[in-house]
């Protein structure tokens, strides 16, 4: 399990005034379509932070699958792209403590307060990272967000590690820091 992910769940009961497993069973006993209404319930009557409610009901949904079976099942099919997720996130590991990596079913969110990069394999050949940079220009590799909608406000592919470079750190480094 990554370390922040365990982190944040050791943390779940003092900070939420309730373990995981007690969340999954409030969460059970209601039934939402969509990701976002099981977020909008926890936060809006329990008062849980946003980080804290999306890994609740991520986790809540895909209770036998573990952080690692999650990223495994998204780059099934895809395994060249694996190289740049592990550089990515090897990245974005250094910028704080409280950088939360959330994999879900079909991509990972890096979470500060709020999410502020969506990490989704796209093609066999390229992930699309998603950045949520408010008031930021569009230019040349930095796209608007494309099939990201909301969650993002812009996007970069990326098909080769090379692309891993210092502008896209440093776009990352400023989604990271708007997200305080």
């Amino acid at each position: 399990m990554d370390p922040a992910l365990k982190t944040m769940i050791e943390n779940m009961p003092e900070k939420t005034g309730k373990s995981l497993e007690e969340w999954k069973k409030i969460l059970k006993k209601k039934s939402f379509e969509k990701h976002s209404e099981g977020v909008k319930y926890l936060k809006s009557e329990y008062n849980v932070t946003h980080g804290f409610a999306n890994t609740i009901v991520t986790l809540s949904k895909e209770e036998d699958n573990t952080s690692e079976d999650l990223v495994e099942s998204q780059y099934k099919g895809k395994e060249e792209l694996i190289p740049i997720y592990e550089e990515l996130i090897k990245y974005l590991k250094t910028l704080g403590s409280d950088v939360t990596i959330t994999p879900k079913k079909g991509s990972v969110s890096i979470i500060r307060k709020r999410q502020f990069v969506l990490i989704k394999p796209a093609t066999k050949t390229r992930i699309d990272l998603g950045l949520k940079i408010k008031d930021k220009p569009i230019a040349n590799r930095l796209e608007s967000s494309g099939p990201f909608g909301t969650m993002c406000t812009h996007r970069v592919r990326i098909s080769e590690l090379s692309e891993i470079d210092n502008e896209l750190k440093a776009w990352i480094l400023e989604a990271y820091e708007k997200s305080k």
